[in-house]
C-alpha cells in the first residue's frame, strides 16, 4: 500500500472577495503540497464566503477563468482539490451549494449540495449531488454541510465504494459537537474515513467553531484544527496506520 495523505483546509474568507479568496486557497494548496498531500477538502462556500445575499451576482460555472489557477496546481501536485462555491446553471435560473473538484489530470466536476437549510431555500435549488471518484487508490465521496444530516447520504457512499466521506461545512459553535459527533459515527458505522473541514472566521452572520477534523475509518479522531486560526489538518495513511498533525496557515499578499 502506498502512503495516502487526506488534508482539511480551514480558512477565514473574505465576503464575495473572489479574486482574494482564490489566492488564499493556493497559498493553502501550496503549503499542503509540501506534505504531499493527495486530496484537499476546503469548507462550504469557501470561494466566497456563506454569502447568502451575495450568491446570485457571485455564481461560478466550471468555465470561469479564475478556477485555473487552482486546476493548474491541482495538475502540478498531483492533487485533488475540492472547494466551495455558488454554482450556476448553463440556463442562468438555478442556483446551487455547490463544490468544484479539480483533478490531477486537469479535469473540473462539480457537486450540488442535495439538502438545504430552510434560509437557504429562497437563493439556492436542491443540487443532484455527483460522482463517486477516484483519488489514488481510495473512492471518495462528497458532501456538504446540510447532506451529513440525512443518514442516507453517507449510507449511499457507502453503499457504493466511498472509502472516504468528505464535506465541507459551516458549523457553529452551538451546533459542533452534534455534528461532529455524528460524523464520527458514520465513521465508525460504515468504515469510512471522513473528513469535515470548517470555516474558522465569520461569515455570513455566523461565528464557525474551526475545529475541523479528520476521523479514521474506526471514528478515532486523526487530527483537528484550532478553533480560530486558519491552519491545515493533515492525516497520512502508512502500513503503520494513520498519522495526524496540523499546520497553522499565514497569507502572503491577501
Amino acid at each position: 500500500m502506498r502512503d495516502f495523505t487526506l488534508a482539511a483546509a480551514q480558512i477565514s474568507c473574505l465576503a464575495g472577495n473572489i479574486e482574494v479568496n482564490i489566492e488564499r486557497h493556493a497559498q493553502a494548496v501550496a503549503q499542503a503540497a509540501k506534505s504531499d498531500v493527495d486530496l484537499l477538502i476546503f469548507p462550504e462556500l469557501s470561494l466566497t464566503g456563506y454569502e447568502l445575499e451575495l450568491a446570485r451576482k457571485l455564481g461560478l460555472t466550471l468555465q470561469d477563468p479564475r478556477l485555473e489557477i487552482l486546476r493548474s496546481q491541482a495538475k502540478i501536485h498531483n492533487m485533488t482539490i475540492v472547494v466551495g462555491a455558488p454554482l450556476g446553471c448553463t440556463d442562468g435560473d438555478a442556483l446551487y451549494i455547490g463544490a468544484v473538484v479539480f483533478s490531477p489530470d486537469g479535469t473540473l466536476y462539480s457537486y450540488t449540495k442535495q439538502y438545504l437549510h430552510a434560509d437557504e431555500d429562497a437563493f439556492f435549488t436542491p443540487g443532484q449531488g455527483g460522482p463517486q471518484l477516484s483519488v489514488a487508490d481510495k473512492t471518495l465521496g462528497i458532501a456538504i454541510c446540510a447532506d451529513i444530516a440525512e443518514p442516507s447520504h453517507p449510507q449511499y457512499a457507502a453503499d457504493h465504494g466511498a472509502d472516504i466521506y468528505a464535506a465541507g461545512v459551516l458549523i457553529s459553535k452551538p451546533g459542533y459537537d452534534k455534528d461532529s459527533s455524528m460524523m464520527r459515527g458514520y465513521a465508525e458505522m460504515h468504515g469510512m474515513t471522513v473528513v469535515m473541514a470548517n470555516h474558522c472566521a465569520p461569515t455570513g452572520g455566523w461565528s464557525p467553531a474551526g475545529k475541523s477534523v479528520i476521523w479514521s475509518e474506526l471514528g478515532h479522531v486523526i487530527a483537528v484544527g484550532p478553533e480560530d486560526k486558519d491552519a491545515i489538518v493533515i492525516a497520512r495513511q502508512t502500513h503503520n496506520g494513520w498519522q495526524g498533525h496540523v499546520e497553522l496557515l499565514s497569507y502572503q499578499g491577501t
